[in-house]
């Protein structure tokens, strides 16, 4: 795949990032999702951003939820490697978010965390885009 073609696949799953984390945001201020949807949104907008970031290095993306997995592939210098170093914790509503089971249900101090974490990850993965199209413009 091209440098251009890794860009704009990597926007894609950028955008598709946002709207996860825009779903969770909406839904903390709206109140119409409860904490386990919010969770899991905010967990996929989180995944996303880190995948869509792999694709901008060029790396191979691997069948994961974990992001800690996702985030140690990242080139060393990436910022978005794992901020405050909660992905570990984010990565728990991959299933816990989607199954009934015997884990605790999220609550809503875990949601405003989880989303708080997810827009994190995605402004450091943007900035990430952002800093290889100013490198592409000098």
């Amino acid at each position: 795949m091209s440098e251009k073609d890794r860009v704009t696949e990597g926007f894609r799953w950028l955008q598709h990032a946002k709207e996860d984390l825009d779903a969770a945001t909406h839904g903390l201020t709206g109140g119409a999702l409860r904490p386990r949807h919010l969770c899991f949104h905010a967990q996929q907008a989180a995944e996303t951003s880190l995948r869509a970031v792999l694709l901008l290095a060029g790396k191979d993306i691997p069948c994961t939820h974990e992001l800690n997995v996702l985030a140690d592939l990242l080139p060393s210098a990436c910022r978005v490697r794992d901020p405050r170093g909660y992905l570990g914790s984010l990565t728990r509503w991959a299933l816990e978010g989607r199954y009934p089971s015997e884990w605790n249900e999220p609550t809503e101090a875990d949601s405003r965390l989880a989303v708080g974490l997810a827009k994190q990850v995605h402004e450091l993965a943007k900035a990430e885009f952002d800093r290889r199209l100013d490198e592409a413009e000098h």
